[in-house]
């Protein structure tokens, strides 16, 4: 490595400074996503007349949308793997199967939502209901902020300006990406796996 790439990347810490800004903004999100957790577990049993949690939700068919999301980590690494190789082409059909699991799962998000308007849940329905759409919509922005970075990571690629030498862009990218999946983990066993109160 050059001294001048050297100056470029690394810092006192030894990790780039878009690397540590892009840490330092994960450590934000987690007490974004602490607080909204913590109002959801404050409000489950909150349902007054509305429908309770254990009443609505289809988990096998939310358990198969988590799996598709958490696939999606796995073709990030292979993504960065390959272009750490140099291997262009394949860092692209990875980088697009990545965004494409990630907007299965939104549309799986979607869907769900619909089901719930059509069943009586609205985000004004009861203090559950606003802490359970805020909770899972705001997780649902990230990913789709997700799909969007990622797609413009392919985008560079066909502009010939991500290559192999920078690819602690796609390292970058692929550190928020496995966030909100994580994240999600959290997210689908507090609401999802943890006994829900009924109506």
């Amino acid at each position: 490595m050059s001294s001048e790439a050297h100056l470029v990347h690394d810092t006192g810490t030894g990790i780039s400074n878009n690397k540590l800004l892009m840490w330092a903004f994960l450590g934000s999100e987690c007490l974004l996503f602490g607080g909204l957790i913590s109002a959801y577990l404050i409000n489950r049993s909150r349902f007054h007349t509305g429908p309770a949690p254990g009443d609505i939700f289809d988990i096998p068919f939310t358990s198969v949308s988590s799996f598709v999301l958490l696939m999606s980590s796995l073709t990030m690494v292979l993504a960065l793997s390959a272009l750490q190789r140099g291997d262009i082409r394949n860092n692209r059909i990875w980088l697009l199967t990545t965004a494409l699991l990630g907007s299965l799962f939104i549309g799986g998000q979607v869907y769900e939502f619909t089901t719930f308007l059509r069943e009586g849940l609205g985000y004004t329905t009861s203090p559950f209901s606003s802490a359970f759409f805020t909770l899972t919509g705001f997780h649902g922005i990230h990913v789709s902020i997700g799909i969007v970075m990622l797609m413009s990571l392919v985008i560079s690629s066909y502009r010939g300006t991500l290559t192999q030498k920078n690819s602690e862009t796609v390292e970058i990218v692929g550190l928020y990406w496995h966030f909100v999946d994580v994240v999600w983990i959290f997210i689908f066993t507090v609401i999802y796996l943890v006994p829900s109160p009924t109506s």
